[in-house]
């Protein structure tokens, strides 16, 4: 695995063309009465939203991202699906571009299901009646590591740090997980900084750098390099860890002393959505328990409703670590929420990678 090289010249180009296809695909999908759906590579899977496609078959019409600020910039430039899904720390950034319209709470079937900690997050509030965006999901960050290779770990983020096992270590190529963590090891607040506490923070990434095989948002290629033995250790998601142990390889997913990283996604709807009572269709078949099961069992992320939980053996849950309380995972995790200095943070992260 190499270091991904953001702002190469290819890279740009390529991100343009992707912008170009991404664009017409809208317009397509409106033409032919289907729905447009943005998200996660592996949350478009039909069976997460069988109550729609029953009631609208082939009515939809997906596009995946890689990460937030992939998503963010595509929409930026001006791709427009009917509903998209980013996740929470990232909705007042959306919100202040003017990219999304408010979702009605009276239309949505299951709200007063939602987990209170995820109803009444600040940043999702649109006034009476209203939200910018409606949870679905939420889970954990953190390492994930080969017990048969790494020997009697800390419980700690430093692991990721350790000289040890430099070259065959990864780690998450996003603003809001790698230097959120190091901001935890400096002793800083991630969510708010002062310019001297983001350099000292900055300090903490150049440490690191030299130690990683590769920052990536690639799961798949992390989860096949931890399976064969080339990595060791690096940050994931709840999914990873799932993955693996299905396989029979010998991860754990740790419990940092400093915290897992908890974050929580859903669906918006974009302004000048052709398909708004699609939208509502569709988020409301993805709030069925059934959706939020196989989210659970497959995944081992968490759903936003306790119906969805209610639906899962307890020795599931007690096998996925998953409680089927959130406000239980958050007392003892720090929750990603909205950063302050996102975009000078991720300015000084682009240039820690690039060696800067």
């Amino acid at each position: 695995m190499t270091e991904t090289k953001k702002g190469s010249a290819l890279s740009h180009v390529l991100a343009a063309a992707l912008v170009s296809v991404a664009v017409l695909a809208p317009a397509a999908a409106e033409a032919a009465g289907k729905l447009t759906y943005f998200t996660w590579s592996g949350y478009e899977l039909p069976e997460f939203h069988q109550g729609f496609l029953a009631a609208h078959p082939d009515g939809v019409e997906v596009s995946t991202f890689g990460d937030d600020d992939d998503a963010f910039t595509k929409v930026k430039a001006g791709f427009r699906p009917d509903v998209a899904h980013p996740c929470y720390d990232k909705i007042a950034r959306w919100n202040k571009e003017g990219l999304l319209q408010p979702i009605e709470i009276a239309r949505i079937a299951n709200w007063e299901k939602i987990f209170p900690v995820f109803r009444d997050l600040p940043d999702i509030q649109a006034g009476p009646g209203k939200v910018w965006m409606v949870p679905w999901d939420w889970g954990n960050t953190s390492i994930l590591y080969r017990t048969d290779l790494v020997d009697k770990p800390e419980a700690s983020w430093n692991l990721l740090w350790n000289p040890a096992y430099a070259g065959r270590m990864a780690t998450i190529d996003a603003v809001h997980d790698t230097p959120v963590v190091a901001a935890l090891l400096s002793g800083v607040s991630p969510f708010d900084m002062t310019a001297a506490e983001m350099d000292k923070v900055a300090d903490k990434l150049r440490e690191q750098r030299p130690l990683l095989s590769s920052y990536t948002t690639d799961m798949t290629s992390v989860e096949q390099s931890l399976a064969s033995g080339e990595l060791v250790a690096a940050m994931t998601w709840n999914a990873s860890a799932v993955a693996l142990k299905k396989q029979g390889v010998p991860v754990e997913f740790m419990k940092p002393k400093e915290g897992m990283l908890t974050w929580a996604c859903g669906f918006v709807m974009l302004k000048d959505s052709a398909n708004v009572d699609l939208a509502y269709d569709f988020i409301n078949a993805r709030l069925d328990p059934s959706s939020g099961k196989k989210l659970i069992e497959d995944y081992g992320y968490g759903a936003s409703t306790a119906t969805a939980f209610a639906e899962v053996p307890k020795e599931t849950l007690e096998n996925l670590q998953l409680p089927a309380d959130p406000d239980a995972a958050l007392k003892t995790t720090v929750f990603t929420g909205p950063m302050k200095q996102a975009d000078e943070l991720a300015k000084m992260f682009e240039k820690v990678k690039a060696g800067g």
